[in-house]
């Protein structure tokens, strides 16, 4: 059983996925330091200032607090300002992924081939078939 768990691991798809796996989780934290130290800072600038990771709504009469780390300490709240931090980053995420694909197999695709012409002899076939079925 050891041998054939080793065979399994040791295959090449599941090492690829293991790399796609650990590159994926670093990507993931790029894209997460791009959304919450560029791109959310700049909307929150040109909307005046407001900054999204902090907008919450209070489910429970306990929570007073104006910081989303402490209204989570006091009580439930709808963080729905976090989750739109992270609705932006999985768009970023996927279309940088879709881009990434595409290039590859931009890449990995053969040039299409102009389709060669018939021999002589599949030409004269053709031809006759093409005669004999109009008779």
């Amino acid at each position: 059983m050891l041998q054939e768990f080793k065979k399994f691991a040791m295959r090449g798809n599941v090492v690829d996925l293991a790399v796609g796996i650990v590159i994926g989780a670093a990507f993931g934290a790029i894209v997460n330091s791009l959304v919450a130290d560029l791109i959310m800072p700049i909307i929150g600038a040109a909307t005046g200032g407001l900054d999204f990771s902090n907008y919450f709504l209070p489910l429970s009469s306990k929570v007073t607090a104006t910081a989303l780390a402490d209204a989570r300490k006091q009580g439930a709240v709808l963080a729905w300002g976090n989750f739109l931090t992270i609705v932006i980053n999985f768009l970023i995420i996927a279309w940088a992924l879709f881009l990434v694909v595409k290039g590859i197999n931009k890449l990995q695709a053969p040039e299409q081939a102009k389709p060669a012409e018939p021999p002589k002899d599949i030409q004269l076939l053709t031809e006759i078939r093409d005669i004999l079925k109009a008779k």
